[in-house]
């Protein structure tokens, strides 16, 4: 049927933890080899090797051949906003049983600012979505957010490609609900835009195999200046 969801089909690929933990390592939008996701996946080789098969052929992956091994990434921003709705789901109605508690140091900086597949999520996400909402740069438009002629100007001044970032098949500002905040971040192509901004300006700095990122001095002040965050 055309009008078919596929919800069955893609749950039953959701549902074994194996193929969650798969998506879950490549949530960042970087592309791994076979071995690295069996690690993650903590399964053995040839059992990886079953699962990324059945990740590809539903269109959750894609794979990329290079030299004798092959590369995997999630297919798309759509899959990735998926997981990462998913995973928020996940976290809002767990179960009250107590958890143990993380490292000290390592949920500050994840809480704070990381990767969401392209773009940026975390408090700092969310309050310069709040910033560009509260000055009418974005207005909801549905589940997604439509861009205005005074965002325009601001986003253009900033040094955003708007005219690349308004790419066909792919929603400009999209909200993504933040797995940590429970509130809405800025998905969509204006926000790996802005991600590839912060980066490029050195406000701020990835980690190597993290989803963290640390915001620099210069960042603080980059995003007190752009959008009056701080």
């Amino acid at each position: 049927m055309d009008d078919d969801p596929q919800i069955p089909r893609i749950a039953n690929l959701l549902a074994d933890p194996a193929r969650a933990r798969i998506l879950w390592a490549l949530i960042d939008g970087t592309m791994r080899p076979a071995g690295e996701l069996a690690y993650a996946a903590n399964v053995s080789a040839q059992s990886a090797s079953g699962h990324l098969a059945k990740l590809v052929e539903g269109g959750l992956l894609d794979a990329e051949a290079q030299g004798r091994h092959r590369y995997f990434r999630i297919a798309s921003a759509e899959v990735a906003a998926l997981v990462e709705s998913i995973a928020s789901l996940g976290a809002a109605t767990r179960s009250r049983v107590p958890r143990a508690p993380l490292p000290a140091h390592a949920p500050v900086q994840f809480l704070y600012a990381r990767t969401c597949y392209g773009h940026l999520a975390g408090e700092m996400a969310v309050k310069v979505l709040d910033a560009m909402l509260k000055a009418k740069w974005l207005v909801a438009d549905g589940k997604d957010f439509a861009l205005t002629r005074p965002g325009e100007a601001q986003l253009a001044s900033l040094g955003i490609d708007l005219e690349a970032a308004r790419r066909p098949r792919r929603v400009l500002a999209r909200a993504c609900v933040d797995l940590t905040q429970r509130r809405p971040h800025l998905g969509g192509t204006l926000g790996d835009a802005l991600l590839g901004l912060y980066v490029t300006r050195g406000w701020i700095l990835r980690q190597r195999r993290s989803r963290a990122v640390n915001i620099t001095p210069k960042g603080y002040e980059g995003f007190r200046r752009a959008f009056g965050v701080t």
